[in-house]
């Protein structure tokens, strides 16, 4: 009896920890996303001087958006401009993340390295992108650079093309964020257990084999976490193509995330389509979330 006392005693200390986490998150998280589902169902918007609502109307303000015809084209360009920056990070921290935990390679000043990779993401993204909207201006360096070595024969305008604008915004989110996800990724490499590669070694497998048969499949659930956290990241894209093309998602709208989108709706206060736009957002971040995880869970490794 004096056993089981003890074991409801450190279990009452567990649930005293979870009491900031649990208020935090009732505060914080819980109550908008009521109130946000809450707002979609009404009609509340300020027409020039004049509050429009709130007017409960039920699913109109989901049917007006899906009306539009805008989510889709704004989605798309969301999801190509995020894989356009994810697809190298990935790969890049998958090598900087390989090199460094090799003890076979003995590489000097890791700690040096491993700071400086790093440095990006503690960056205010604003500042990344103003930095980069002055590089490629019009009049920028990067323009006077290339007319004087000849390669251009006038300033090319690098902010006036769909799929420069797009390398832009994906270059940025890359390079905030690879330092990141090769910390991750290390982590996960230094966990791993060594005898597996030394096992490897003395069967004569090569390092390219050691590491798409053992560090690669062992290295799965890490995977899954950073592909969920960088989709769901890249979802909420808006500080850098809201900055790099001053607000307005140009050239003809190609670099309109979905938070920008909704940004437009918050700054003219039609707080309804706001809140229905959220939910939209909401159900598809879940679903392709799920998505990924379904497809990189698999309990076969090949």
């Amino acid at each position: 009896m004096n056993k089981k006392s003890k074991v409801v005693s450190y279990n009452k200390w567990g649930y005293i920890f979870l009491i900031p986490f649990t208020v935090i998150f009732l505060i914080f998280q819980l109550v908008p996303l009521a109130t946000t589902i809450y707002n979609s169902f009404f009609e509340n918007y300020r027409s020039g001087l004049t509050q429009i609502g709130p007017n409960f109307v039920g699913l109109q303000n989901y049917g007006t958006i899906i009306a539009n015809g805008d989510l889709p084209t704004y989605f798309a360009n969301t999801m190509i401009m995020w894989l356009m920056g994810f697809i190298p990070q990935i790969l890049l921290s998958l090598l900087l993340g390989a090199w460094f935990t090799d003890p076979s390679l003995r590489l000097k000043c890791q700690t040096f390295f491993k700071t400086v990779i790093y440095l990006p993401n503690l960056i205010m993204a604003s500042a990344f992108a103003m930095l980069f909207f002055t590089l490629f201006a019009d009049s920028g360096p990067i323009n006077s650079m290339l007319l004087q070595i000849g390669v251009i024969s006038k300033a090319y305008q690098f902010m006036s093309h769909v799929w420069t604008v797009r390398t832009l915004v994906a270059t940025m989110n890359c390079l905030m964020w690879f330092g990141n996800t090769t910390i991750l990724l290390m982590a996960g490499m230094l966990g791993i257990d060594p005898s597996l590669f030394e096992a490897a070694q003395v069967d004569g497998a090569t390092s390219t084999q050691i590491f798409y048969r053992i560090t690669l499949p062992l290295l799965r659930p890490i995977l899954i976490f950073v592909m969920i956290t960088s989709l769901i990241g890249g979802l909420q894209m808006f500080d850098v193509p809201q900055i790099l093309t001053n607000g307005t998602g140009d050239p003809m709208r190609s670099s309109m995330t979905l938070i920008m989108y909704l940004n437009k709706h918050l700054f003219s206060k039609n707080y309804g389509l706001a809140g229905a736009l959220s939910v939209f957002l909401f159900i598809i971040t879940g679903i392709l979330s799920l998505i990924v995880f379904k497809f990189t869970n698999s309990d076969k490794v090949k």
